[in-house]
C-alpha cells in the first residue's frame, strides 16, 4: 500500500507540474491575447484615424474636382465668346468703312495699272503732268495699303495672345488632372493595406484564441 501510495504521490507531482506548466502556458497565452488585442485596437485607431483622413481627402478631392468642372465650363463659355467674337469680329470688319475703303483703293489701284500701261510710251517724258498724276496717287494709295496692313497686323497680334492664353488654360487643366490621379491612386493604395492588416490581425487573434480554448480544454481534462 506505501508503495501504491508513493506511486500515486509521484503521479500526483507529476500531474501538478503539468498542470503548473500548462496554467504558466495559458497566462502567457492570455498575455499574449491582451498585448495583441491592444495592438489591434492601437491599429483600428489608425485605420480610423486613416479613414477620416481618407474621407475629408475624398472631399477635398471631390471639392477640387467641382472646382474643376466649373473652371472647365467656364472656360467653354469663353471659348464660345471667343468663337463668336471672332466671327463677329470678321463679319464687322468686313462691313467697315476702312475695308470697303480698301477693295475700292485696290480696284483704284488695278485701274491705274492698267493706265499705266497703257501710258507706256509717254514714260520716256518724266515731265508729262499726266504720269505725275498717276505716280503721286499711287504713292498715297501704297501709304494708305500699309496703315491698312499695320492695323490688319495688330489685330492678328490680338488673336495671338488670346490662343496663348489657351493653350496656357489647358496645360494647367492638365497638371490638375495628373495631381488629382495622384492623389487618389495613393489613398487607394493606404486603404487596401489597411484592410489587408486587419484581416492578418483578426486571423493571428483567431488563432492565438483557438490554442488558448484548446490549452485550457488540456487542462480541463487533466483536472
Amino acid at each position: 500500500l506505501q508503495a501504491k501510495f508513493q506511486e500515486l504521490e509521484k503521479e500526483m507531482d507529476s500531474i501538478l507540474l503539468e498542470t503548473k506548466t500548462t496554467e504558466r502556458e495559458i497566462y502567457l497565452l492570455d498575455d499574449a491575447i491582451e498585448v495583441t488585442k491592444h495592438h489591434c485596437e492601437n491599429l483600428e485607431a489608425q485605420v480610423r484615424a486613416l479613414y477620416s483622413e481618407n474621407l475629408k481627402l475624398r472631399h477635398d478631392v471631390e471639392t477640387v474636382q467641382r472646382e474643376f468642372e466649373m473652371t472647365c465650363a467656364r472656360n467653354n463659355e469663353y471659348r464660345e465668346k471667343i468663337k463668336a467674337h471672332k466671327h463677329l469680329f470678321w463679319e464687322m470688319e468686313s462691313k467697315m468703312p476702312v475695308m470697303i475703303e480698301l477693295a475700292k483703293k485696290k480696284a483704284v489701284v488695278q485701274e491705274l495699272k492698267t493706265k499705266k500701261e497703257e501710258l507706256m510710251p509717254d514714260l520716256q517724258n518724266p515731265e508729262a503732268s499726266v504720269i505725275k498724276q498717276v505716280q503721286e496717287e499711287i504713292t498715297l494709295l501704297k501709304r494708305e495699303i500699309t496703315t491698312l496692313k499695320e492695323y490688319i497686323n495688330q489685330k492678328t497680334d490680338l488673336l495671338e495672345e488670346e490662343e496663348k492664353m489657351h493653350a496656357k488654360l489647358r496645360k494647367e487643366i492638365e497638371v490638375h488632372n495628373k495631381r488629382y490621379n495622384a492623389i487618389l491612386k495613393r489613398l487607394h493604395c493606404q486603404l487596401n493595406k489597411c484592410h489587408s492588416n486587419k484581416r492578418q490581425w483578426h486571423w493571428n487573434i483567431q488563432q492565438l484564441e483557438k490554442k488558448a480554448a484548446e490549452l485550457r480544454k488540456c487542462l480541463g481534462e487533466a483536472e
